[in-house]
């Protein structure tokens, strides 16, 4: 039999003969004859894999270790020894020394292998549309032996009954994973433009983006080189932590109106502890928009640090000054002063 195989230990009887010579006919040409099932799962060897999308093998396993968590064992496992033994014992002469003998680019480690689902997140990790693009023909591929399989009965049996409503899901994650990607690129867009010193003129941030959110402002405040004025109506310890990212020798102030009890015990706590950069904070009144200002550069956001990305929001840089946004308020608040001495 070619690559279409069952892990020794699957007992097949007899009557079953006649569907692996259907099945070997059916793998002979394409993806599908690289596709084995191993523990009663569908799973393509790493290095076939890598051959596919165009990569070294080691660069797989480098982004499978990166991303652990997106990996767990239904979605990739390594051979133990004897499924290796097993597996050579059906690969083509040819290939057994590509693939498992260190030679021509293969590993003496034993190999990876990737369910449906593991090639599906592979491309999200791998980042590039090549992968996308492959994955999909994977996905195809999958789906053909699974029709084979099933319209020939005997084989259906070892499969999970899930594994029949994981096809649309397939599909759902190669289109997430598409949206990932185009969002990654303008993410990697930003952070390079950060890298070389320059700010970004005007962006929108999604529901949900609250990491990418507090990524892009810690970015600011980093490029703040004499001082940080942020103008915002609801502050928190939140709003304190972001401020650590600045320089050493940045000060930060902070004008706002409604400041809890808890708010203003963060801020002594804060305050006591950094005391060699300790964060000023000034009354607002009528303030309603939200204002970053690094050095003279002037942000405005449509919501408040605490809270970017629990919404969608949108952020521009303006021309307006400090004096300018804070010119009403500092009139209200000499009003008031005025009728506290009355």
């Amino acid at each position: 039999m070619a690559r279409g195989l069952f892990f020794m230990g699957a007992k097949m009887k007899k009557d079953e003969s006649h569907e692996i010579v259907a099945l070997n006919s059916l793998t002979a040409t394409g993806i599908e004859k690289m596709i084995l099932v191993i523990r009663d799962k569908q799973v393509l060897l790493d290095r076939d894999l890598a051959m596919l999308y165009g990569v070294e093998t080691k660069r797989i396993n480098e982004q499978v270790k990166r991303n652990i968590e997106r990996f767990p064992e239904e979605f990739c496992f390594q051979l133990n020894r004897d499924e290796v033994e097993f597996v050579k014992s059906q690969v083509a002469t040819s290939r057994n020394k590509d693939f498992f003998s260190g030679q021509n680019g293969g590993s003496r480690k034993f190999p990876y292998v990737f369910t449906e689902q593991g090639v599906a997140m592979l491309s999200a990790v791998l980042r590039s549309k090549t992968a996308i693009q492959v994955s999909i023909a994977i996905m195809d591929a999958f789906v053909s032996m699974r029709h084979f399989m099933m319209q020939n009965g005997g084989f259906v049996n070892r499969l999970s009954n899930v594994e029949a409503k994981i096809i649309e899901q397939d599909k759902q994650i190669l289109a997430q994973n598409e949206r990932m990607l185009e969002h990654d690129q303008k993410l990697d867009e930003v952070f390079e433009a950060m890298d070389r010193g320059e700010l970004r003129a005007k962006g929108l941030f999604y529901n949900n983006q609250v990491f990418d959110a507090y990524v892009f402002v810690c970015g600011l405040i980093r490029q703040a080189k004499k001082r940080i004025v942020l103008v915002d109506r609801y502050v928190d310890e939140k709003t304190l932590a972001m401020m650590l990212k600045r320089e050493k020798g940045v000060s930060v102030t902070i004008y706002t109106y409604d400041k809890s009890k808890v708010f203003e015990v963060d801020l002594s706590v804060y305050n006591a502890q950094y005391a060699e950069c300790p964060i000023e904070i000034l009354p607002s009144y009528g303030m309603h928009d939200r204002f970053l200002f690094i050095d003279d550069t002037a942000y405005h956001f449509g919501a408040s640090l605490k809270d970017l990305g629990s919404n969608t929001f949108f952020f521009s840089k303006e021309e307006f000054t400090l004096d300018e946004v804070m010119k009403k308020s500092n009139e209200i608040a000499k009003e008031k002063a005025q009728n506290e001495k009355c």
